[in-house]
């Protein structure tokens, strides 16, 4: 394969990028990488002590690092964290690899992540901090995305299909 992953699934907390992602993964005999994991190796702590101890901001230059360097890595399948896409360089980096933004409903969402301590932004108000993120990133989802699979109501096996497809090239782009 080439010099880039086999597809890259963006998606707001809950839309199952993780879990997608190694079902995709998994049915292509290719590799699964989480940009979240490669910042706890890096770090030696989970992204929630990363927040804690050194700030949104260090964490956040440390997910651009990284994403870089798994963007350059051939035929896998690359999760990012719901927020990358913040980051100007990173979607500048998106650009040209075949990126499926996982479109979740707040409700969905909201159901998926529940009180979920290890997503710092997340504590308190679940639902209503869901729907901030949501406002905030959903366009800069749009921009990046090559492809669009929702994932509401729909069974994880058909979402990696639909997504296997796209990474394969036997699915057209779906956009809204």
């Amino acid at each position: 394969m080439s010099g880039k992953p086999a597809v890259v699934l963006v998606g707001a907390p809950g839309a199952g990028k993780t879990t997608v992602g190694h079902r995709v993964a998994h049915d292509l005999g290719v590799e699964f990488t989480d940009s979240d994991e490669l910042i706890e190796r890096r770090a030696g702590k989970s992204v929630a002590e990363i927040f804690i101890d050194d700030g949104e901001p260090t964490f956040r230059e440390m997910e651009r690092e990284e994403v870089a360097r798994a963007l350059s890595q051939p035929g896998g399948v690359l999760a990012l964290g719901g927020g990358a896409i913040l980051d100007e360089q990173t979607r500048e980096n998106l650009r040209g690899h075949n990126v499926v933004w996982l479109r979740v409903g707040i409700s969905t969402a909201t159901e998926r992540v529940g009180m979920n301590a290890s997503r710092p932004l997340l504590l308190g108000n679940v639902r209503g901090t869901l729907i901030r993120l949501l406002d905030e990133r959903t366009p800069l989802y749009e921009e990046v995305a090559a492809s669009i699979v929702d994932t509401d109501g729909i069974d994880v096996a058909d979402v990696a299909r639909q997504v296997g497809d796209i990474a394969m090239g036997n699915s057209p782009a779906v956009r809204p």
